[in-house]
């Protein structure tokens, strides 16, 4: 691979209109941030020094707000099978780690999770965010972070000052911080999973050209099933990264690249048996299926013919599945422009395209009933790929073992454009004032996000077997006609022939905020403001009210239109404008007092807003002739969030306790259901976290209570008062290692209550608790040996499912987190 950059023409007016996303400030901090994951164990899992969503980085214990790190170290030790499985270890951070590398779901603090990604959390790498929208359809931000050995720490800021230090993240931001150089040297490591097939290595390497400048480069590949065997290469590709810094008298400039081109399933959910009732029920996999080890891709289910965005056959690989294809190139400079007062600038640009190709089961049931009912009574089905292609299915109640057939829907989306620029300007300092310091930070905040994408959904059968065996179904009917095509339909049949879009958006943000702070003693008062304007500019097409999307086209080129080809999807020529703007206020104040040198109390309030994208651009949010707003309508939410808690921090002794209230309003597009949701919410909750160590023994522990409700819902009144769904009342994760010379061992547990699949509170996902291990060896000074272990007891942990309660056939359509897998790895340290 070989880093390919480039910039767009406009980035020199766009250096004009910067902006500060209030990241850093003091001339060190940046390099502070970094050079801290490089220090001890203990200062590192404390998380003593904190730069994220602050004017400045700060000791925790004279911060107003909840803020966590996570030290690289973990990730070393128990390596995640995705990226999303590393943020299970922050308090207040729920996460259905689920999707595979990325497509996870993730919130904090009982806001809610309506649809899917991160609407109210801001994932940043370096400081600056990865989306300007975490909820992009099939555009999560997670889809586009690796982790790798480049990670120095990761931090997260939960409510609080996220309201007004970064745009789109009312309910928090983690930041993936970069290694720097600071630590001269480097490592190579050689991966590979022991019970499932994936091979990878990693290298990094840092230090200095000469007493003022250094540098870092790292990167990864990798290659094969992934944690499900599916019988192809799945998961492959990798990333490289690299930065160099200079240093000089008062400050320091950095830039940075990075390249990844990678390919991974996105898991979404599967056929799993639910018996017993709503209330108590036993998720039982399906003989030959199981709903954690396997999943609907397979080896005999590779490609599909459509029509690409511009109405052409093309051929679409499925193998592609989440695929990221991002080159950004970015510069961060600190300057002292006085005594005390720095000017801070970050610069990113990432071009980004891609693709997410999934199979989404649209209905599971008995293989001959399906195929009567899509073609008649006296159906006949055929194998269309596989060993057995061509022939005639005799028996279908034995049809994979189970006599299963689903209909699935191809979630199939060419991301042609999701390029964002931000840019980030701030100035701050501090004054001596009566007796007490005066801190201030001003600036401004711009960027610019495009949604570029084109649904080509299609559809087909397909069975219902694991170990990546699953075939494609041929249906004909009782004459002996072909119905499909091998098994495919060249349409979304089975939604409702919804779904053939085309969105062409860019979206602008401009933020100025302004802070003051005051710390006279023991006390530390402050306050921020932010004031978020931007416009929405562009054109949708596709299943727009009244539109046609599909019609009859010979794909194949033979001349003759068959069954299959009378419904073919396209995009019709109805594209409209969009065309509108928008504004609002986030504040934040917050007081933090030190009771004693370890003990410190805090409380904050602050409302934040977060603009809504492209989920509401089919809905009923947007007038289609115009183009721009509704009468009335706003296209943001606002978070108003309460919170106080205490804070002690000792040695090897570290406790800290949030308590906290949050008042959701939340619109939203809710895609398997296809449905528009307006609804409030309020979540009222205790967040803990805690870490100990005695001589070898260290543990790190972290717990979230929340009360959570709907208290109203604009359409279905009988919603108010139920639980969110698939919000638990408990989510907790803990630690605990043993550090011997030469040998390390411990464990990583990660556990959740029950909570409800739908709003509608009636089928359960049950409560799991998730083990994982590790046992590490450094055989010299620089080899170490490691062995993992991903979910040691196997378990089902039910993250979220389609059905609302258990159907009459009882197969319910559910993601699970992935089975046992243990893998090995040795690394070399030079």
């Amino acid at each position: 691979m070989s880093l390919r950059f480039r910039l767009l023409a406009s980035i020199p007016a766009l250096l004009i209109a910067s902006a500060a996303h209030a990241q850093l400030s003091d001339p060190q901090t940046a390099d502070t941030a970094n050079a801290a994951t490089e220090q001890s164990t203990d200062n590192a899992a404390s998380g003593d020094i904190v730069v994220t969503g602050l004017a400045q980085g700060r000791n925790r214990l004279d911060t107003s707000v909840s803020v966590s790190s996570l030290d690289a170290d973990l990730t070393t030790k128990i390596p995640p099978r995705n990226t999303a499985e590393i943020l299970r270890n922050l308090p207040g951070v729920r996460v259905e780690a689920s999707g595979g590398e990325g497509n996870a779901n993730i919130s904090v603090r009982g806001l809610p999770v309506a649809s899917g990604g991160s609407k109210f959390l801001q994932l940043q790498e370096d400081g600056l965010p990865v989306l300007e929208f975490g909820d992009i359809i099939f555009g999560n931000a997670d889809i586009f972070i690796r982790n790798d050995l480049s990670l120095a720490r990761i931090e997260s800021v939960r409510g609080g000052s996220a309201s007004t230090f970064a745009s789109n993240s009312p309910g928090g931001i983690i930041n993936f911080i970069s290694k720097t150089g600071e630590q001269e040297g480097g490592s190579f490591q050689l991966s590979s999973g022991i019970d499932y097939r994936e091979y990878r290595a990693d290298f990094a390497y840092g230090g200095r050209i000469d007493a003022n400048t250094r540098y870092e480069l790292s990167g990864f590949y990798r290659l094969g099933d992934g944690p499900r065997d599916v019988g192809y290469d799945a998961m492959r590709g990798g990333q490289i990264k690299a930065n160099i810094t200079r240093e000089f008298e008062g400050g320091y400039i950095r830039v940075y690249g990075k390249y990844l081109d990678d390919r991974s399933i996105a898991y979404l959910p599967n056929p799993v048996r639910v018996t017993g009732s709503n209330g108590d029920p036993s998720y039982i996999n399906i003989p030959g299926f199981s709903i954690n080890e396997d999943t609907l891709h397979s080896r005999y289910i590779r490609s599909v013919q459509t029509l690409d965005g511009n109405n052409n056959v093309v051929r679409r690989n499925i193998g592609d599945g989440m695929h990221p294809d991002v080159k950004s190139v970015g510069f961060e400079g600190q300057y002292e422009i006085a005594d005390g007062w720095n000017v801070t600038e970050r610069f990113r640009y990432s071009d980004i395209s891609g693709d997410f190709v999934s199979p989404f089961p649209a209905s599971v049931g008995d293989a001959q009933t399906t195929a009567n009912g899509f073609a008649g009574a006296g159906a006949q089905l055929f194998y269309a790929s596989g060993p057995l292609s061509g022939q005639r299915i005799a028996n279908p109640g034995a049809l994979g073992g189970n006599g299963l057939l689903a209909s699935v829907v191809l979630f199939d989306v060419d991301l042609k454009s999701l390029n964002n620029i931000t840019n980030d300007l701030r100035i701050n300092g501090k004054v001596d004032l009566g007796g007490g310091q005066l801190s201030i930070a001003a600036g401004m905040y711009n960027s610019r996000q495009d949604v570029k994408t084109d649904w080509l959904w299609t559809s087909f059968f397909q069975t219902v077997q694991g170990d990546g065996r699953s075939v494609l179904v041929d249906i004909r009917n009782a004459a002996g006609v072909s119905q499909t095509a091998g098994g495919t339909l060249y349409s979304a049949a089975f939604f409702g022939n919804c779904c053939r879009r085309s969105y062409d958006i860019r979206y602008t943000t401009n933020a100025p905020f302004a802070q003051l702070g005051f710390e006279i003693g023991r006390l530390n008062i402050d306050g921020s403001l932010r004031y978020d304007f931007g416009s929405a500019k562009g054109s949708i097409a596709g299943d727009l009210p009244g539109a046609v999307t599909t019609r009859a086209q010979d794909i194949n080129g033979n001349g003759v239109i068959s069954a299959a080809e009378r419904n073919v999807a396209f995009l019709p020529n109805n594209r409209t404008g969009i065309d509108y703007d928008y504004s609002y206020l986030s504040y934040s104040a917050g007081v933090n007092y030190r009771l004693s040198p370890t003990l410190a109390a805090f409380a904050r309030y602050s409302r934040g807003g977060r603009v809504n994208a492209d989920r509401l651009l089919f809905g009923p949010t947007i007038n289609l002739q115009t183009g721009g707003l509704v009468n009335g309508a706003k296209p943001y939410d606002f978070v108003r969030q309460a919170e106080g808690g205490l804070k002690y921090s000792a040695g090897p002794i570290g406790l800290f306790a949030t308590v906290f209230n949050a008042r959701t309003e939340e619109t939203n597009y809710l895609l398997s259901q296809q449905q528009f949701t307006s609804r409030r919410y309020e979540a009222t909750g205790v967040e803990l976290e805690g870490r100990f160590r005695a001589g070898p023994f260290s543990l790190s522990a972290a717990g979230t209570y929340t009360d959570a409700k709907i208290t109203s819902d604009a359409t279905d009144p009988t919603l108010n008062g139920n639980r969110p769904q698939r919000q638990a009342a408990f989510v907790y994760q803990a630690t605990p290692q043993f550090d011997f010379d030469p040998v390390s061992f411990g464990a990583n547990v990660i556990g959740t209550t029950s909570s409800y699949t739908q709003p509608v509170n009636q089928l359960k996902m049950p409560a799991y608790t998730q083990v994982n291990g590790f046992v590490m060896v450094r055989a010299a000074d620089n080899i170490s040996f490691n062995l993992n272990a991903n979910n040691i007891f196997n378990v089902k942990g039910i993250t979220e499912a389609e059905d609302a309660a258990i159907p009459a056939n009882q197969l319910v359509r559910a993601r699970s987190i992935n089975g046992r897998t243990i893998a090995a790895s040795v690394r070399f340290d030079f």
